[in-house]
């Protein structure tokens, strides 16, 4: 079963949830815990894995012989992402914008554009206390997320539970992620941002057609807006979790939750349960 966790904003606790639920679930299943927020990946800090391998991930960039070109333009109009240009008798290219798809190397009609690989990111994987541990990190400055978090897809073993810790948002990256997973678990705080965010991501993985739930986290302070449109929506809402001091102590010094609160293990085990009765329905 693939699991992701994800949430419409930043900050609101995937890390949290996905390392508490890696840990309460690796002494009964094999798990994976793939860590796809390649721009700021941090389960490594509370998992501690030790890494074993890496490899590069590249994309193929258009290079382009203009002793060759007749400067048509049809590389240009062929260019969803702006990636490549053709000014008079010089053609520009733009790598940080190219999503290396080839259709401008394909269609070339006198062959002038041939392309080469271009660093942006790496894999590396290792063991984490018996869990699987993969992540993917972005280059600094680069913009292509996506790639880097297929990578990491395809380094997933066939665990019995594959966790993916999802980027914050609900654009391509998250979609990349939330992509072939069997559920998907919406994190959310109780406040007009969390709601306003929640819709966002909701709107998300309907479209995706992927089963989902909700978590909300930092219950006791903010409103009753998420409550009530969960309910409207006829939206489960798996499990809450307290505004609570000792759990923020306990991020603060990378301690997973289930580790310095050993009781939330039983109810990450039942939140499991309640996903795979779930998704077997």
């Amino acid at each position: 079963m693939i699991i992701t966790i994800a949430s419409g904003k930043g900050g609101t606790g995937k890390t949290l949830i996905s390392t508490s639920l890696a840990l309460s679930l690796k002494d009964d299943y094999g798990v994976t815990l793939a860590d796809c927020d390649v721009e700021e990946p941090n389960a490594g800090i509370f998992l501690k894995p030790q890494i074993s391998g890496s490899e590069s991930v590249d994309i193929m960039v258009p290079v382009v012989a203009e002793e060759k070109c007749t400067f048509c333009g049809k590389c240009a109009k062929v260019c969803a992402f702006n990636a490549i240009a053709v000014l008079g008798s010089h053609v520009l290219t733009f790598p940080q914008l190219c999503h290396g798809c080839g259709a401008c190397s394909y269609l070339c009609p006198e062959k002038a554009i041939t392309e080469e690989a271009r660093h942006i990111g790496v894999v590396e994987w290792g063991d984490a206390r018996g869990i699987k541990f993969i992540q993917g990190i972005l280059t600094v400055g680069e913009a292509m997320a996506p790639p880097v978090i297929s990578r990491v897809k395809e380094h997933e073993s066939e665990q019995d539970i594959i966790i993916r810790d999802a980027p914050p948002g609900t654009s391509c990256p998250v979609v990349e992620t939330v992509r072939g997973s069997d559920f998907c678990l919406l994190l959310t705080e109780p406040t007009p941002f969390g709601l306003n965010d929640l819709k966002l991501a909701v709107e998300t993985v309907r479209e995706l057609d992927i089963p989902f739930g909700v978590v909300i986290n930092r219950t006791g302070a903010g409103d009753a807006g998420v409550e009530n449109y969960c309910q409207e929506e006829k939206i489960h809402v798996l499990m809450t979790i307290p505004l609570d001091t000792e759990i923020a102590r306990l991020y603060s010094r990378g301690v997973v939750l289930v580790e310095g609160m050993p009781e939330w293990k039983s109810r990450f085990i039942q939140l499991y349960n309640d996903i795979k009765e779930k998704v077997d329905a």
